[in-house]
């Protein structure tokens, strides 16, 4: 996970109104459930329950069947600021007939009555009969969530590469329609069937195709229900840059956007492909030409399935906003992901290499991933069989394995066109060691500013070399075992560490004045620069030393209440650091999965952070061919177990680690201030009881 971009979900205090408890003495059960879930909980309802406890019977469970679960909680499924997303998973089928070589013509239509509807040339979804299911397949897919064709990845399936792949997105479109219709034409035939609010009310017809009807392809009109969604209206803008990238996306693939009302029609078809699309979008003139590429894995690489990899096009530029843009199966990854980390990892290897073999970097000067990566444009396409998005509406990337994929491509071809033009590779190094220096000034000036007067530093604390407060980093570990691993496997430019002994003081109820009796309280003030305050001071920040302070932690019991502890501390005693956005949480995997060697790839070892995501590494070894009781797995009992490369790999390294940031929760700091005296107070038993009698039940936890 990219540390730099924290739109991922977060770790949030709790709110007085609507977040029920769900724990032990301390309430550190509730707490550490939300940090390491990452994390939403939240009540069944939003007022607490007048039923009691005694009449909590068979009755009172309630099973959610068909669509139901999509109408009862859209927000789970989709964007409900508007239904632009709803029509984007109808428009990601037609791409994917596209992707996969059986359509050239998108069509997507803006009706006058506020429908909307999506044509295009493929195949035609299957309308026969499904061989388990007995119900008519075109059915299935509008009206059963997990059932589709993006499931079948095995050799001679519907796709090998594709967006939908949690097979809920079509019928999540027809749950929150007050209509929808579907068309196929496909195998000689017309077929239609028409749904309302996701229940099928005119049945299937099939019929044979008339003269002049197309041949094959498939039309779905939508007419979004307003009651979902905080605004009916679709947002232009939105929706044309995103069938104008598609275009971008599928050179040759024509896609054209129609309005009723407007009576205008645009079409989008590029032949240059992603190098055009990014020319026109810059807003200043690049330095050296624009570098374009791509590469991707053939049926022997070692690592990689065939047909995976990238296609990129980046501009550097000195001035101007960065267009960024990146995509993975024709989805667009707005909040980024690991392909933009292998990207971002790909080119600042590529230059740092070039530097060094012509000797132009300064003494004194150290080179950073940002400064090269700083003033980069790019439009990337990442093509990767078994995806791994961030939520339904896929807004992020988190396949680990995406990072070593495009960076391992990117990198051997910017060096390669580095030194066939040694002229530009001198302009781009001269760019990116500029901006080395400017950060480094700015560290020295933030230094100078904290004076002489600073207390001397805990023996403990093993810092880093950098003084770029805004890169900075420091862990605070739980045990000096794991401690050390951590000392080992860091970065030493940028990331400190700094052991924690035993459990951290329950600050809640402790006097400010009487906070350094704690030897680990007073050594994590002096570490940090920051003497505690309260929310309604404002404390001299100007000697923090650390740009993210990160909690580090056991996977297990103890190591959630080290987090509740120090969390507490953070909110009661430095409430402006969390306030600024310098407070994480890291989340360590539970599981290592050794794989055995299969063919000509290796034996590897994958991470997994839960049971969900073990799931999935050994659904995937099952898929190329390996048991899954050939795959040994492990659990972590601590990090203490893990060595240094391996804490490096998973928990330190911001392309590869969870690091999830903390926010207040939004009912505010008195609100927030008083649901956790309950929970952390030393006198509030009975309130804490109160609590979780009433609302001990209802707790749902989204992972």
């Amino acid at each position: 996970m990219h540390a730099r971009k924290c739109s991922q979900s977060r770790p949030v205090l709790p709110d007085a109104d609507t977040t029920p408890p769900g724990g032990r003495d301390h309430g550190w059960v509730f707490i550490q459930l939300m940090v390491r879930c990452g994390t939403t909980i939240r009540a069944m309802s939003a007022k607490p329950s007048s039923v009691s406890a005694s009449e909590y019977s068979e009755g009172s469970i309630r099973v959610l069947k068909g669509l139901e679960p999509v109408k009862q909680r859209p927000g789970m499924y989709t964007r409900t600021d508007n239904p632009l997303h709803i029509i984007q998973e109808v428009l990601d089928n037609a791409a994917d007939e596209a992707l996969a070589g059986f359509g050239k013509k998108i069509k997507v239509t803006l009706h006058q009555d506020g429908s909307v509807s999506v044509e295009d040339d493929g195949r035609g979804i299957p309308f026969g009969l499904h061989p388990e299911e007995k119900a008519p397949v075109i059915e299935l897919v509008f009206t059963r969530l997990h059932a589709g064709g993006k499931f079948d990845k095995g050799k001679g399936g519907a796709y090998s590469f594709s967006g939908g792949l949690h097979g809920v997105g079509v019928s999540v479109t027809n749950a929150l329609a007050t209509r929808l219709e579907a068309t196929s034409h496909r195998e000689g035939k017309l077929a239609r069937l028409v749904f309302s609010a996701g229940d099928v009310v005119e049945p299937l017809v099939a019929r044979p195709l008339e003269a002049g009807e197309r041949k094959q392809g498939t039309t779905v009109r939508v007419w979004p229900d307003a009651k979902y969604f905080e605004s009916s209206a679709l947002p232009l803008g939105e929706l044309t840059h995103l069938l104008r990238s598609k275009a971008v996306l599928m050179p040759g693939v024509s896609v054209s956007l129609t309005n009723e009302k407007t009576r205008d029609t645009q079409t989008w078809q590029y032949k240059g492909g992603l190098r055009d699309y990014l020319q026109q979008t810059l807003s200043a003139d690049p330095v050296i030409p624009l570098f374009e590429g791509e590469g991707f894995a053939d049926a022997g690489h070692d690592s990689f399935a065939e047909g995976e990899g990238a296609a990129w096009c980046v501009a550097f530029t000195e001035d101007g906003q960065p267009v960024r843009e990146s995509y993975v199966n024709l989805i667009p990854t707005s909040a980024g992901g690991t392909h933009e980390s292998g990207l971002r990892d790909g080119l600042f290897q590529a230059v740092k290499s070039f530097i060094e073999l012509h000797s132009l970097l300064p003494k004194g000067v150290k080179l950073m991933p940002e400064d090269v990566f700083a003033r980069a444009s790019y439009v990337l396409s990442a093509k990767v069989l078994d995806p791994q998005f961030q939520g339904q509406i896929k807004e992020r990337l988190n396949s680990r394995d995406a990072v070593r994929l495009v960076s391992g491509f990117v990198r051997p071809a910017l060096e390669l066109w580095l030194n066939q033009h040694v002229e530009y590779g001198k302009k781009l190094a001269e760019l990116a060691i500029k901006a080395a220096q400017t950060r480094q000034r700015a560290g020295q000036k933030v230094e100078k500013r904290k004076g002489s007067g600073v207390a001397v530093l805990p023996g403990k604390l093993t810092d880093c070399e950098s003084r770029d407060i805004a890169y900075n980093e420091v862990f605070l570990v739980e045990g000096d075992s794991a401690g050390g691993s951590a000392k080992m496997g860091r970065d030493k430019e940028n990331q400190a560490v700094l052991p924690l002994r035993g459990k951290v003081l329950n600050t809640w109820e402790v006097d400010r004045d009487r906070l350094f009796a704690n030897t680990e309280i007073h050594d994590i003030s002096v570490a940090l620069g920051v003497d505690p305050h309260g929310p309604a001071d404002e404390p001299d920040l100007s000697g923090l030393r650390y740009g993210k302070v990160c909690i580090l932690s056991d996977a297990d019991v103890d190591g959630s209440h080290i987090q509740v502890l120090l969390l507490t501390l953070f909110f009661r005693h430095f409430p402006k650091l969390i306030e600024t956005g310098h407070i994480y949480v890291a989340r360590p995997p539970l599981f290592r999965v050794d794989v055995p060697a299969r063919g000509k790839k290796p034996a590897a070892k994958m991470y997994a952070l839960d049971d969900g995501e073990l799931t999935a590494i050994l659904d995937k070894c099952a898929k190329e061919g390996v048991p899954r009781e050939k795959c040994q797995i492990s659990r972590f009992k601590g990090l203490g177990e893990m060595n240094a490369e391996q804490l490096w790999e998973t928990t330190l390294n911001p392309d590869t680690r969870r690091l999830l940031p903390v926010q207040l929760g939004g009912t505010g700091f008195s609100a927030t201030e008083g649901l956790i005296t309950k929970l952390m107070g030393k006198g509030e038993a009975a309130s804490r009881r109160e609590l979780m009698e009433l609302h001990g039940d209802a707790v749902e936890v989204d992972i």
